[in-house]
């Protein structure tokens, strides 16, 4: 894998949003409701700053990465809601959330791709020499995610690595996590139930950031390729994934549901 900065190239500003530099006395993120969904807004010059601040708070604290989709699902599903509610983050992925936002706000939100701001957290988490626990993907995955975690990240403490293909040893690697006290539980695709799982054993973990993220180990290991930045910024990674799934391309329809609902709350709901 690439040192980080050639993976970071070709644009200053992973969230492909600009930002200001704040004082030094602003918060380092600010927590708004989107139709009734928690949405941080973190520049990305203080998200090493938000980070440091969730570990010092020594309790468990979950990351959302929050799509579109994620969004309309945590108004109606009352487990994923709470999930996303209670989570310590919550970064907006999606280019229809920025534009949300700043249609109900006047707020200018900022987006990361995923990739980017995994880079950008497993980064802050290196500069401090702090731990990462990798559970997730197959064996042969996960072996390559590890190698190329410690090519690029050599001060970051990998403490310990579990495929996602378990049922029978969930409560042994439960307690692995919690005698390894990752400052960061990165899972990946292939642990059933995905974020819920997190959310199902939040208790059981120990006291470090949890974040899921489905396809990373897959990018990682250099199995798949993420979107160019410029699909990104214009907001068409999705087609993407519609071609891999042509049945995801009826997700225009709650695009457009989503759409009705801004108009709704910003003539309506005050």
């Amino acid at each position: 894998m690439a040192a980080k900065a050639a993976l970071m190239a070709g644009n200053g500003d992973p969230s492909g949003v600009e930002t200001e530099t704040p004082a030094e006395n602003t918060p380092s993120r600010e927590r708004i409701k989107l139709l009734k969904v928690p949405i941080d807004i973190v520049p990305e010059d203080r998200l090493a700053d938000a980070v440091y601040e969730l570990l010092a708070a020594g309790q468990g604290k979950n990351i959302v990465l929050l799509s579109l989709w994620d969004l309309l699902r945590a108004r109606r599903s009352g487990e994923y809601r709470t999930f996303v509610l209670n989570a310590a983050l919550v970064i907006p992925i999606s280019k229809s959330l920025i534009s949300g936002v700043r249609f109900l706000t006047g707020k200018k939100a900022v987006r990361y791709m995923p990739f980017d701001f995994a880079i950008n957290l497993l980064t802050t988490l290196e500069d401090r020499g702090f731990s990462v626990y990798l559970l997730g993907g197959k064996r042969r995955v996960l072996q390559k995610t590890e190698k190329n975690i410690r090519q690029t990240f050599p001060r970051l403490h990998i403490v310990g690595r579990f495929i996602g293909a378990f049922k029978r040893q969930e409560a042994t690697i439960l307690e692995a996590i919690r005698k390894a006290s990752p400052s960061l539980l990165l899972v990946g695709k292939g642990v059933r139930g995905g974020e819920q799982w997190i959310a199902k054993n939040n208790t059981q973990l120990n006291h470090g950031l949890r974040l899921w993220c489905s396809d990373l180990f897959d990018v990682f290991a250099e199995r798949k390729k993420r979107p160019s930045r410029r699909t990104f910024e214009n907001g068409l990674e999705w087609l993407g994934y519609c071609f891999q799934n042509p049945f995801k391309f009826f997700r225009i329809f709650p695009y457009l549901y989503y759409k009705i609902l801004l108009v709704i709350n910003k003539l309506f709901v005050k």
